[in-house]
């Protein structure tokens, strides 16, 4: 295995150059434990912490390394190492973070495809599927949509949901398959692309954690039947963790998301909505909120039925949570800096008391 096998490209090589880290060994974050980590060269894996410096320097969570991150480490005792730097994340796969409004939470780093995972047999919901688009747009991520479970249902029922997703979301790669029958698995494992990384996305239950023991043949992950009681997944999965597959591919398994919360998504959102954004170029008002406005291009498509209905509603919802997000993180960071002054003049008046 080489460094090449797990992820690594020339970008992180010139950063390695420019940064004079040659004396420290190069690895990957393919797990990650309250701060603790497991980093992967292509000779060993480690029980990994951050160095004092970088802890003091993190302001956010999202300053510590997050799986799928290349860092330079150096080795201490046996297969054990400090983290010293991490490298630049040509991606960032992120959502809001649970229960705090202006935070977000990384899901995985340096990601080239996400696997964007559905069950056709229970709560299929293509409001969550645009969601976990729009987190993918927002970070040049490549989403593919797997069907699972497609053995539990008729063929022309399996039609239907895949024209409904064509309906509402254009040029997307659909892929239907079977844990149980095997069905598609084949397929999937031969289209993984050597050192490009795939992230698993999905709710509890849909078979993220069965995927990745088909795909790469082995019990990678512990895997559960739905909660009778619920005929929802029990989480099973409970850590992101990164493998490398026997075909090359790179996988990334994580806990199913109740919750996929937009944060500042940039053009995620307009790029998930592409119809809307091109209608709302013709607006009369260039601020026009898509709602009530005379002469909005929307409203107009939305009542000749030229755009679906559920998909507009979903991207009124979706806008109002990014704008609540960016308010958010503005109020946090004008509270911070009234803080920042306030220990300063503190500090200056102070100094004038002691002479």
């Amino acid at each position: 295995m080489t460094l090449e096998d797990l992820g690594y490209n020339a970008d992180f090589e010139e950063f390695r150059k420019e940064q004079n880290l040659h004396s420290f060994g190069v690895a990957r974050v393919i797990s990650e434990h309250k701060e603790r980590y497991v980093v992967k060269t292509p000779e060993n894996e480690y029980d990994a912490e951050i160095i004092g410096s970088l802890r003091f320097s993190a302001r956010e969570s999202t300053d510590f390394p997050a799986v799928g991150d290349w860092v330079a480490i150096s080795e201490y005792d046996e297969d054990k190492a400090l983290i010293h730097a991490i490298f630049p994340r040509n991606t960032i796969l992120q959502r809001q973070s649970v229960g705090k409004p202006y935070e977000k939470q990384i899901v995985a780093t340096n990601i080239d495809y996400a696997l964007i995972v559905q069950a056709v047999d229970r709560d299929f919901n293509l409001n969550r599927i645009e969601r976990y688009l729009t987190i993918c747009n927002a970070s040049g991520v490549k989403p593919i949509i797997i069907l699972s479970k497609v053995d539990l249902i008729e063929e022309t029922e399996l039609k239907k949901l895949t024209e409904s997703i064509q309906s509402r979301i254009k040029k997307i790669s659909i892929i239907s398959l079977s844990n149980i029958s095997q069905m598609g698995i084949d397929s999937l494992r031969e289209s993984l692309i050597t050192g490009k990384t795939y992230c698993l996305l999905g709710s509890s239950g849909v078979g993220k954690s069965s995927l990745a023991n088909n795909l790469s043949g082995k019990q990678l992950m512990n895997t559960n039947t739905l909660s009778e009681s619920t005929n929802k997944g029990r989480h099973v999965t409970s850590h992101r963790e990164l493998f490398v597959l026997e075909n090359g591919g790179i996988l990334i398994d994580n806990p199913g998301m109740k919750e996929v919360g937009i944060a500042d998504s940039g053009e995620g959102l307009e790029t998930t909505f592409e119809t809307i954004t091109e209608l709302s170029k013709t607006c009369r008002y260039k601020d026009c909120s898509h709602t009530t406005e005379m002469g909005c291009s929307v409203l107009h498509a939305l009542e000749n039925e030229e755009i679906d209905k559920l998909s507009y509603e979903n991207y009124m919802k979706m806008q109002r949570e990014k704008e609540h997000f960016e308010s958010s993180v503005a109020d946090r960071r004008k509270k911070d800096k009234d803080f920042g002054k306030m220990v300063k003049n503190f500090k200056k008046d102070r100094k004038k008391l002691k002479y």
